[in-house]
This record gives C-alpha cells, structure tokens and sequence, in this order.
C-alpha cells in the first residue's frame, strides 16, 4: 500500500505528498539537509550520555569513598587507635571504617630476581581489593593478596610464599590492574593483615566506604566539624579529610554543558537544512502559483491552501527526521559498544531522548520554514496567480 493510497481521505494531505513527489531531486536534497542535522544532534547527544554513563560507572567507588589521613597540626605522625575509633562512631553502623598501615618491602622470586614493592596492612580486604583470581575475604586474618602484573614479573602463583619480616604468608589472591577504590591500589603491592605491621605505632590513614556519595559527604563534614575546629581564630587541621562525592557531580555537570554546546554547533546543520526547505516551498510555490490561483477561484479557502503548504513542510521533517533517528539510532549503538560494551542501553531516555529531541526539532523547523511560503501563497489574490 502506498502512502497515496494511505492519505485519499485527506485531500490537503494527499496534494501536497503529490506535489513534493514533482520534483523529486530537490525534495530529496532538502529532506537530506534535515536528515543530516537529526543524525548530528542525535549523535553527538548519545556520545555525550555513553561518556557520562562510563564516566558514573568509573567514579561509582570513588563517590562513595572519605578518605582520612594525620594533618598538618596533628601531634602525631599518623591516626592514633583512639582516633580510628571516634572515626568509626562519627561515621554509624552504615559505613565501614578500614584502617591501613604501609610500608615497603623486597620480594625475591623463584629465580632469585628482588623487586621493590609497597606493603599495605589492613583487615577489610573485600571493600578495598577486586581480586582477578583467588579470594579476597572480608576478614583478611592470614594468607596475602598482591597485585597480578608484579606477580606475573616474579613468577608467583596461589599458594606461594611470600616473606615479610621473616613471616611468611601464601598468595591467596590476585589483585587485578583496576585495583579497588580512589588511591588504594598500587601495581607492586602487597596486602597483608593488620598483624604484619603491628609493630608500627600509628595507622597511616582510614577509609571510610559509606552508602553513596550524599552519606560520605556528611560524614566528611561531621569529621571536619569534629576534628578541625577553630582555635584562636585559626582552623586547626588535626585530621585531613578527603571527600570525593563531589567530583562525579563536577564531572557530570562539565559533561553535561560541553554536549549542550555540542548539540548547539549541530544544530546549525538544521538550521541551515530549514533554509533549503524554505526555498524548496518558495519555488513550489512559484511554480504552482497559477494552480493555487485556480484552486482558490473554484473556492479553496486560504486556510486549506496554507494547511496544503505547510502539511508539505511537515512531510519534509517527519520523512528526513525518521530517516535521521534510524540511522543516528545506527551510530549510538555503535558508540555504546564502543565505549561501555553495551550498545543496547542506547535504548536507555539517558540516551534514545536525543533522537525524539532531534525528531521534534526537524519537524518544528520544517514547519517554521513553510510558514512564509504558505502565507505568502495563501494570501495572493486569485487574479494575481491566474495572471502568472
């Protein structure tokens, strides 16, 4: 069934899909304009939601994370237990506070080779290590955890040994390149129990894994409300609080008005696609203006030849804007697959609002474009177009 047969009970409708289908060339240029401009803002707006999105995936941990360390007016050369317990009370049962102590060690491998690599002490080894092979247990008691590049490098394997201060602890699992959360992880570490470095006095910083990022960022504060009050009219920095909830809101919003203005520089190519629709209706116009003059001799009223014009318009940027969203459809998916491997979340409002956003504004600009053409039509006297 053809769209002539669709639209015989609209006789406005059906004239001006027929009159567009007169000159084929240049309804086709002018439809391609508005084909283009769709497929560039929609494009770029689903770029910018694949990058967000992967950027909100990565920063996921880190939002969550308060990070605790000795200030610069600290008497101590680090967080003391006393401290590490009123930490643990400011922050509630919701949040889970994970002491660390470091330092550095040399491993020798199987083939006698030494590396130099860092030694973290701690118990809470799920919250802060993703491991690529082995276990990473809740309660880390005995048993070490090392990342997999520099076990790699020393031949290391499950089950092997590893000396530190003439205690030996077996390899229990892998820590992959990703690591855990914001500055927990270094390529050479070692991850063994807080027991391992008993004999160090101060723990050399606290992390506190909370809910989300709303319940870290109160947290932080209540330690700087806690910690670092005013003395003699100077802020006092006993405990160095660092809050990264705020940095995925900073991201999102830069994101945010970098595609805005993104989608602006593309619509341009819309704006101009309008141009060429409304020299497309201009030259209609021109050419049939003995036929609108007929039209209205015999009694066609202005309003029908204005909706005539304008449903020719409409045509333009519903045809040009489908065809748009189809193939700008086409390249999210393949951005999100590029970007996140998961080319169907494109159908996600995140990102499939751009292609209705892209559909709406061709179709507004269409129309916009015929106004001039069908008013000037509509309002030409009939004897004037009869005359030609």
């Amino acid at each position: 069934m053809s769209v002539s047969d669709l639209l015989w009970r609209y006789p406005s409708a059906l004239m001006a899909w027929r009159n567009l289908g007169r000159n084929r060339l240049r309804t086709g240029l002018a439809a391609l304009g508005i084909v283009i401009g769709v497929v560039a803002i929609a494009s770029i707006g689903m770029a910018g939601a694949a990058i967000q999105q992967q950027a909100t995936s990565n920063l996921g941990d880190l939002a969550s994370e308060v990070t605790v360390r000795a200030g610069e007016d600290s008497e101590t050369d680090g967080l003391t237990d006393d401290q590490i317990e009123e930490i643990r009370d400011i922050a509630g049962d919701d949040a889970t506070v994970v002491p660390q102590k470091s330092n550095s060690t040399e491993i020798t491998s199987r083939n006698g080779e030494q590396g130099l690599i860092r030694v973290t002490a701690l118990t809470e080894a799920s919250l802060m290590y993703n491991v690529t092979a082995g276990q990473s247990p809740d309660r880390l008691q005995s048993g070490a955890l090392i990342g997999e590049d520099v076990a790699d490098q020393l031949g290391l394997e499950l089950g092997d040994p590893v000396s530190y201060e003439g205690q030996l602890y077996r390899i229990i699992g892998f820590i992959g390149a990703e690591g855990g959360g914001f500055g927990s992880f270094s390529p050479r570490e070692l991850v063994l129990p807080t027991s391992a470095l008993s004999d160090q006095q101060y723990y050399d910083s606290a992390t506190i894994v909370a809910e989300d990022g709303d319940a870290a960022e109160a947290i932080a504060n209540d330690l700087e409300a806690e910690f670092n009050q005013e003395s003699r009219g100077e802020e006092q920095e006993v405990l160095s609080v660092q809050n990264f909830a705020n940095v995925q809101e900073q991201i999102n919003s830069f994101l945010g008005t970098l595609n805005l203005a993104l989608i602006g520089i593309g619509s341009i190519s819309l704006l101009v696609a309008s141009v060429a629709i409304l020299n497309v209706m201009l030259m209609s116009t021109i050419e049939r203006r003995g036929e609108i003059g007929v039209l209205r001799a015999v009694g066609v009223r202005r309003y029908e030849v204005l909706r005539m014009i304008l449903t020719e318009a409409a045509f333009l940027g519903v045809v040009g804007g489908l065809a748009g969203a189809v193939i700008a459809l086409g390249i999210g998916m393949l951005l999100y697959e590029v970007l996140i491997g998961a080319p169907l979340q494109v159908f996600g409002w995140a990102s499939s609002q751009y292609l209705v956003w892209g559909f709406v504004f061709a179709v507004v600009a269409s129309l916009l474009s015929g106004v001039y053409p069908a008013w000037k039509a509509a309002n030409d006297p009939p004897v004037e177009s009869l005359r030609g």
